[in-house]
């Protein structure tokens, strides 16, 4: 009976041994993730002013009592929140006194999402051309718009098709969008062959530029869409309300936040067209394009304006294009001035000629040539601070000031607009203004 006492007394200073080994070790701070939690502390230190007027210059080390509550008892939710609470005061008084390369200030900012910014709006639209099955792709592109610049403006979208809209795209875009949505159907006459169109002629050119492998080469509803963009859209009834517009495809990206109408800005600074990105068009595409823009030139010579920027367009003087172009997936641009019959006219007679189906002329070179010919120079805009990608180019703003300001997250090094394929330079060299600073690290 004394031996059984003796073991059973053994094991029970055993256990107690073992219990405070346990609860000695845990208060010690030592095991599995306390690394982790050290060096978050750390880094939470090297934040520096974020602790002002908290009453403490540390944050509670794993175990320690936090003054959001006494002893052991502290409540943890407590403890976040006195953690959580200066980082939050911080970032709210964190503001950049800096100016943007663009005639703006970059200290003024976008409401935070679901607010709206104060002032008149311009009579202004959102405009894109798809199909059913972009929905995905374009619901894209409005969140990125509507998180960058819309969600604070509230301007309505325009979509186009050349068919109806199925309750999914409409369902799906119309509660992306901070403003009013409008669904129109094109017009037959505006989307197919026109009656002087040789059917048969244009089909060969479309097998020719597919054994040349030439991209959209045998594609019938690119050409469509070119000329469709290139003399019609501005025309739908829904889009004659509008003084207005910013082309938008699918799949874009826009990288950095817009903290000031662009619409407003255009309007401001009597500019009717604006780009982000520029290059060469590819010439297989447009053999005979500049051979049609100089028979309008012969014809309608009040509409060339004075001050133009044919030095954009032709090495020459006007004798051959060099096949710069502003890249029109990214347009914002002057309505009125698509509608003025300088361009109808332009248009009709390059329509006339047949070089979308004859060819494959794109609705790019075809606005930039009209915008460079019957606009003066200072008519036309370059947005550095507009952020944006179609696949494959992008434009990131040259600036790293501008990019810290705007919160972009694009790296300048994808930036094309130093590229040699750019045209964008040449731009700036037309208009007599400097390279913004920094182009030289981007090229």
């Amino acid at each position: 009976m004394a031996g059984s006492q003796r073991v059973f007394r053994y094991v029970l200073l055993a256990v107690v041994a073992l219990v405070v080994i346990f609860f000695v070790s845990a208060s010690s701070g030592v095991g599995p993730g306390s690394g982790y939690t050290q060096k978050a502390s750390e880094l939470l230190k090297g934040q520096g002013s974020i602790y002002e007027g908290s009453g403490s210059n540390s944050v509670p080390a794993a175990g320690q009592d936090s003054k959001a509550g006494s002893g052991s008892n502290a409540n943890p939710i407590d403890v976040v929140k006195s953690v959580v609470a200066p980082l939050q005061t911080a970032a709210s008084s964190n503001t950049h006194d800096t100016t943007s390369p663009n005639p703006l200030s970059s200290t003024s900012s976008n409401p935070p999402l679901g607010q709206t910014a104060p002032g008149p709006r311009m009579n202004a639209t959102f405009v894109t051309l798809a199909r059913n099955s972009d929905v995905w792709e374009i619901s894209r592109s409005i969140r990125q718009v509507e998180d960058r610049f819309n969600h604070a403006h509230n301007y309505d979208w325009v979509f186009l098709n050349d068919a109806d809209f199925d309750d999914t795209f409409v369902k799906v875009t119309s509660a992306l969008t901070s403003g009013r949505t409008r669904y129109g159907k094109i017009d037959s006459e505006h989307w197919g062959f026109p009656s002087f169109i040789d059917q048969e002629k244009a089909r060969k050119v479309r097998e020719d530029m597919h054994e040349r492998k030439i991209i959209y080469g045998d594609s019938v509803s690119y050409r469509h869409m070119c000329r469709y963009e290139s003399g019609f859209f501005f025309r739908h009834k829904l889009m004659q309300e509008y003084e207005w517009y910013w082309r938008v495809e699918p799949s874009i990206e826009l990288f950095c936040d817009i903290k000031y109408d662009p619409f407003k800005f255009m309007a401001d600074n009597k500019k009717k067209y604006s780009f982000v990105l520029s290059l060469y068009e590819y010439v297989e595409t447009i053999p005979t394009l500049w051979d049609s823009v100089k028979g309008f030139m012969k014809a309608h010579p009040e509409h060339i304006v004075a001050d133009n920027s044919l030095a954009f367009l032709s090495d020459d003087g006007g004798e051959s294009y060099n096949h710069c172009h502003f890249w029109s997936n990214f347009e914002v641009g002057n309505l009125d001035w698509l509608r003025s019959p300088a361009y109808v006219d332009y248009f009709n007679h390059l329509d006339r000629d047949g070089g979308f189906f004859y060819e494959r002329w794109g609705d790019a070179p075809v606005h930039s040539i009209a915008a460079g010919l019957m606009l003066k120079k200072e008519e036309i805009h370059f947005f550095n601070d507009i952020a944006y990608y179609h696949v494959p180019f992008t434009h990131c703003p040259t600036g790293e000031q501008l990019r810290l300001d705007n919160k972009c997250h694009c790296n300048p090094r994808d930036n094309f607009d130093w590229n040699g394929y750019s045209c964008t330079k040449r731009f700036f060299e037309v208009n007599k203004m400097s390279l913004p600073e920094g182009y030289e690290k981007e090229q």
